[in-house]
């Protein structure tokens, strides 16, 4: 019996739609984080691109549960001395809304080459409205 290992050109990749209004960071994420990887289909490889695109619309109603919203902590280094910048959750939510399910998607996704084209396949917006309309995405419950 022969191994068939896929190409990336012929893998196809489907669209789909989560509404984050009111759901758990967490869940969504690791739902999405999942999808994007490509665990759900068959042919699913380590080493390929074989997810499909998620488009998150309501980024900036997601909720977290508990006193997260205030003990969370998001650190960003500018690379000078002394240059270390810490947002809390609600803070960094306030400033860019989709920022804090950008940063939990990209830590379940393989830190390399692949990760990083991966994570191109993410599209979130804070608002109800998205662009990508014409490439009918299927919703995607979480």
């Amino acid at each position: 019996m022969k191994t068939i290992f896929s190409k990336p050109n012929d893998v196809k990749h489907d669209w789909y739609i989560i509404d984050a209004s009111g759901k758990n960071l967490g869940r969504v994420a690791a739902k999405a984080a999942s999808v994007l990887r490509g665990k759900h289909k068959p042919s699913y490889e380590p080493n390929v691109l074989c997810g499909d695109y998620v488009v998150i619309i309501n980024a900036d109603k997601v909720q977290v549960s508990g006193n997260k919203s205030s003990d969370m902590k998001y650190r960003h280094y500018t690379g000078f001395v002394g240059g270390l910048k810490e947002y809390s959750f609600e803070t960094l939510l306030d400033r860019h809304p989709t920022d804090p399910l950008r940063r939990t998607i990209a830590g379940m996704l393989p830190h390399n080459r692949l990760g990083r084209k991966i994570i191109g396949n993410l599209k979130i917006y804070a608002g109800s409205e998205h662009p990508h309309a014409a490439q009918n995405p299927q919703p995607l419950e979480v």
